[in-house]
């Protein structure tokens, strides 16, 4: 995937509400917009955002307002 596509995804996923960019520096921060569903029919009940959470967990930032609960434990020697 090229930065090019990139760039167009996420300016496509800002443009329709389920993130926002803000610039720190020479950096940017995305976050998820909090209680955005997923578009297609199939998937329109569920939230991205629990999606993202299997992905990258709770948002490690001090401050950052975003606290999501994720199972914890020993899992070690388990699958499904």
């Amino acid at each position: 995937m090229t930065e090019r596509a990139v760039q167009a995804i996420i300016t496509d996923l800002e443009n329709a509400g389920f993130l926002t960019r803000t610039r720190h520096g020479r950096r940017n921060h995305y976050d998820v917009v909090g209680g955005t569903y997923f578009r297609h029919p199939a998937e329109a009940h569920q939230e991205i955002a629990g999606l993202l959470a299997l992905f990258g967990g709770p948002d490690p930032r001090p401050g950052s307002g975003h606290q999501q609960t994720l199972p914890t434990g020993d899992h070690h020697g388990q699958h499904p």
